[in-house]
């Protein structure tokens, strides 16, 4: 894949970022953190090289969602944009679903899969990780 320039942004419009590199590294996450800061059921997260993303209009909001984990969303209008975990100081997660064109970006694994809504049936033929490995 060719590393190029992909941007997002939340809902409103107010905070936008952007990073460079190929969309790989894709996971739907299912752990019980991630579904209570979104409020969906699983989050798909890319993760990046923190040197390669830049926050391009309006920062956002942070919550430390725990010890190691800051969460990035939109002061306006809540959207969850990205998250910080010091386990992985040089990358940052980027929600799939805030990509201007997320259907270029599919899931490849599913992590936290021990936290996984046990009536849940997402995209059965990756290959899951009970926790994230890093």
């Amino acid at each position: 894949m060719t590393d190029t320039t992909h941007a997002g942004g939340c809902h409103c419009g107010r905070t936008r970022y952007s990073f460079t590199g190929p969309l790989t590294d894709i996971a739907h996450c299912h752990c019980s953190i991630c579904r209570r800061t979104s409020g969906g059921i699983v989050v798909t997260w890319i993760t990046v090289d923190k040197l390669a993303f830049a926050w391009t209009a309006n920062p956002p909001a942070e919550y430390l969602s725990s010890s190691t984990c800051t969460r990035y969303f939109c002061p306006g209008c809540g959207a969850q944009l990205a998250l910080f975990t010091a386990l992985a100081p040089g990358t940052i997660d980027v929600t799939i679903g805030s990509l201007d064109h997320p259907e270029t970006a599919p899931a490849e694994r599913h992590i936290w899969t021990d936290s996984r809504l046990p009536w849940l049936r997402l995209d059965t033929h990756l290959p899951e990780e009970q926790r994230e490995s890093l």
